[in-house]
């Protein structure tokens, strides 16, 4: 096999689909390589660089060329680096259908750091490639690198090759609008490597457009990366929505003592640890839907909040944890994490006993059993309780806080902590307790459900185009229900309940000032979230590479197979309305 082999187009395909994929590998190939080149790492003026050679890419393909209008450049908002949404309109002129399809993928990457030495090479694919031959590597990576077919560099894998795909392909199809019976709508983002602000404000773009053009969005499709499940996994997976994401928080506060005499307090840091262990990393914790399973939580910090060193125990302790969802509410999550920390509490009093009986035999002295009584909270029930005690309005008190914390700067992880304490102190809630409340980011999950018709015939169908290219093309094709990875995806359909939503608001400390995400908006456009992507591995790490004869070669032939589904034949897509399931 030659490096980077091309795949032969099929005698089957017809003469536009011939010409489309006439010569898309190489420019794909090309084109992820000057993506590549354009450091656009999450946080800096890259992101709108890159935006602007899009931009530029797509305004010198002749079809936009004479339609400036359908390319637009949505500068975000409040954004001190005024990065840039990228969306270009490709209209079918084969009848007057309004049925489109969006494709959307993100414009951003992660730090290069964990390069080290080759922090230099890290945006030249070849320059890399070169460099990475002539040093140790593990065996798989030496093997991908010695074959060829792999394209190394931060960003080909996540997700700059989806993007070069996406591109290309708009490119070559703009020249047989006449063959296409709806629209394609293209979206490419920033800031989907952290707080998704580039898709979020995204959303006001596809309501408006709708609105001018009376388009009906059938379903969005993703191309970001895809990757084998488990070593030798060469399987292609079509994810039919994606997980769900909570950060659920503690407050713990104890009785503060000096370590002189230690058994007089009640560690907040030990209360902390031993929640992490409840927790963290535990499949029972793990939410399912129709057999696929979410991975455990993962703690993602934990620190006493003492401000400089001394002699006395930690009073106070903050920790929060990573808790990905596929269908469970949030108030059933709420009960769990509550439990959980009522059943840590016992563990470290048990311990504590334990430990203070044997130091007593050691010593010589008196035992006597501590006793305490934790009082754990959500926060909706700690705000409750703050009411009843603050004399003017508790709402605007907190809003107050939170904008001047916002103003100031600070995380937004630390501002829900800030709101808690206050209203710990309003409360006067006696210590040892815990208050578990919801920090940014929340992403929304969803999937497809046969419940739902409309949602269930574009599962079919897209079965359907699956198991054509995979015989096709030789490939192994397998739907899952919920892309395991954060997403852009996430805002794009809710399937949380009004009561789960409420539940999420209620106990998210000044959930409308510091992320007042638009789940009115995401309910109405309700779009169907695929995903195809770009097949790669060790995305987020110095070894991130895109396999180019899939990437490159098969998927373009997918994304072709499916927009022929649905925009090129007579048969339309059926469901009218797709109602919440919930």
């Amino acid at each position: 096999m030659t490096t980077f082999e091309k795949t032969t187009v099929r005698t089957k395909f017809c003469k536009w689909k011939v010409h489309v994929l006439d010569s898309t590998y190489d420019e794909i190939l090309r084109l992820t390589k000057q993506l590549v080149a354009i450091p656009s790492v999450n946080g800096t003026d890259g992101e709108r660089n890159v935006a602007c050679f899009i931009e530029k890419y797509l305004r010198k393909i002749p079809y936009f060329e004479r339609r400036p209008g359908q390319v637009v450049v949505q500068e975000l908002r409040n954004d001190p680096l005024k990065r840039e949404n990228v969306f270009a309109l490709l209209k079918g002129e084969k009848g007057e259908s309004k049925d489109t399809i969006l494709l959307h993928g993100h414009m951003d990457t992660v730090g290069v750091d964990d390069y080290g030495a080759l922090k230099p090479y890290a945006f030249d694919c070849d320059g890399l490639k070169e460099r990475l031959s002539g040093m140790p590597l593990p065996k798989e990576v030496r093997a991908d690198l010695d074959s060829g077919d792999w394209l190394f560099g931060r960003g080909a894998c996540d997700m700059k090759g989806g993007v070069a795909v996406f591109l290309v392909l708009l490119k070559k199809l703009s020249e047989h609008v006449e063959e296409m019976e709806g629209n394609i709508l293209l979206s490419v983002n920033p800031v989907e490597e952290n707080s998704h602000t580039g898709i979020l404000q995204a959303l006001g773009f596809f309501e408006k457009l709708r609105a001018e053009e009376n388009l009906r969005y059938l379903f969005a499709i993703n191309n970001d990366y895809i990757c084998p499940a488990f070593p030798g996994d060469r399987t292609k997976y079509v994810y039919a929505g994606t997980v769900g994401k909570l950060l659920p928080c503690f407050y713990i506060f104890g009785r503060e003592t000096h370590v002189g005499q230690c058994f007089e307090g009640f560690d907040a840091s030990l209360f902390a640890a031993e929640l992490v262990k409840e927790i963290s990393l535990n499949p029972d914790f793990c939410d399912s839907y129709r057999g696929e399973y979410t991975p455990p939580p993962s703690v993602l910090k934990i620190k006493d909040l003492k401000p400089q060193y001394n002699v006395q125990t930690a009073f106070s302790a903050f920790v929060y944890f990573n808790f990905f969802v596929h269908d469970r509410p949030v108030q059933q999550t709420v009960k769990m994490l509550k439990a959980a920390a009522a059943s840590a509490f016992e563990r470290v009093t048990d311990t504590v006993n334990g430990r203070f009986r044997r130091y007593c035999s050691l010593s010589g002295t008196r035992y006597i059993e501590k006793k305490a009584v934790c009082h754990v909270l959500d926060y909706a029930e700690l705000f409750s309780l703050a009411q009843k005690k603050h004399g003017g309005s508790l709402a605007e008190l907190t809003r107050s806080l939170a904008e001047k914390l916002l103003a100031g700067g600070l995380d937004q992880r630390e501002i829900a902590l800030k709101i808690t304490q206050k209203l710990c102190e309003i409360a006067e809630i006696k210590a040892p307790a815990a208050v578990l409340f919801f920090a940014a980011p929340y992403l929304p999950h969803n999937t497809l459900h046969e419940e739902i018709p409309a949602e269930k015939e574009l599962m079919d169908r897209i079965s359907s185009v699956m198991e054509s290219c995979g015989k096709e093309n030789g490939e192994t094709y397998r739907m899952l229900r919920f892309f395991p990875s954060l997403s852009d995806s996430s805002y794009l359909k809710i399937d949380d309940d009004s009561a789960s939503l409420e539940a999420l608001i209620q106990n998210f400390p000044e959930y409308g000032t510091v992320y007042p995400l638009p789940l009115r908006q995401i309910k109405r456009l309700n779009i169907p979230a695929l995903d195809y992507g770009c097949f790669g591995k060790d995305a987020h790490k110095w070894t991130e590479r895109v396999y180019a004869p899939y990437s490159f070669g098969v998927l373009p032939r997918f994304l072709i197979e499916t927009l022929e589904e649905f925009l090129m034949k007579s048969r339309p897509f059926t469901g009218k309305e797709r109602s919440q399931l919930k």
